[in-house]
């Protein structure tokens, strides 16, 4: 399990049986396929999703099983938006680990994608839940989709509101945040008012989380920069230190060098300096602020007991990384 839980022992030993759930669920009689998706498995990354399930579902009335599976059904809708958007993104690595578009094919990473999403729901079908939360996973699922079309449409744009930007990332990454945390509450029987303060709070998270990931693509180490930036610029991502860039570039030196064919190292380089000379990358940071300090005080909202504690380093954690 990753070291993000090694402090919290027991949500850890939660999190490797939901791993085994996922496994199970995954299996199949065909051996290239669990040889396609069990790396990806088995690297399993932060699992802050289920994570988050299991600790909003200990406020209510907690059923390890009903929970755990619930879980496993989340994680592995969040595996199969990562295989496709890496067929989108033509990745090569997923959580250090060569990707299945790029190791086997993109058809085969479509495949196996479409294959994850019928498990998960087959797995929700079996076991009681309610059919409202069957409908609000659901829903939660086309506003990823609807996110990743709406970033796809203005791919390029150089005239890219803030507006546009938000609804994208509550789209592609807020979404499946909140519904998590909104999941286990209603699940374990919390009132609605519990389960909806939740859900707020898994939105904020989420929407501070997917900026600072963006701020770190602009201030973070030089060779993650040269990558992962770049990548973006040169697929016509633009991000939200950009976006505030470009707002207050009256010349447009940034447009002049997007309007290249192809980005060198050089090139993101002037892009990044331009981007703290405009300030984009302390706007989106203030921005990323805002959506922390709304995920606390709603965290400060909900009831007194352990998981309230731990949601509560846990965020401290994960929104307070260095810019």
């Amino acid at each position: 399990m990753s070291i993000f839980w090694e402090y919290y022992p027991d949500i850890a030993k939660e999190l490797d049986n939901i791993k085994k759930i996922i496994k199970v669920n995954v299996k199949s009689s065909e051996k290239e396929f669990d040889e396609a998706i069990s790396p990806l498995v088995d690297a399993g990354g932060k699992m802050l999703r289920p994570a988050f399930l299991l600790l909003a579902a200990k406020f209510g009335e907690y059923n390890s099983d009903k929970m755990h599976n619930l879980a496993a059904a989340i994680e592995m809708m969040h595996m199969a938006t990562l295989i496709h958007d890496d067929v989108v993104d033509e990745s090569k690595l997923r959580r250090g680990i060569e990707t299945i578009q790029h190791k086997y094919s993109k058809e085969y990473a479509v495949y196996i994608g479409d294959f994850l999403f019928c498990q998960c729901f087959i797995m929700l079908s079996g076991v009681g839940y309610s059919t409202e939360i069957l409908r609000d996973i659901s829903k939660a699922i086309s506003k990823i989709c609807m996110g990743e079309i709406r970033q796809y449409n203005i791919r390029y744009a150089r005239n890219t509101s803030l507006k546009k930007y938000i609804k994208i990332i509550s789209g592609k990454t807020a979404a499946l945040f909140a519904i998590s945390f909104y999941a286990g509450s209603k699940e374990s029987k919390c009132s609605e008012k519990i389960s909806k303060l939740l859900g707020r709070v898994g939105y904020y998270i989420g929407m501070a989380f997917q900026i600072i990931d963006d701020l770190l693509d602009y201030s973070g180490d030089t060779n993650k920069l040269g990558k992962s930036a770049q990548s973006d610029l040169i697929k016509g991502y633009y991000t939200l230190p950009l976006i505030y860039a470009m707002a207050d570039d009256a010349e447009g030196r940034i447009s002049t060098i997007l309007d290249k064919l192809l980005l060198n190292n050089d090139d993101v380089a002037s892009i990044v300096i331009l981007v703290n000379k405009y300030k984009g990358i302390e706007k989106a940071q203030d921005l990323a602020n805002k959506y922390t300090k709304k995920a606390f005080d709603y965290i400060e909202k909900l009831p007194e007991c352990e998981s309230k504690v731990i949601i509560k380093e846990i965020t401290q954690k994960l929104l307070n990384r260095n810019f």
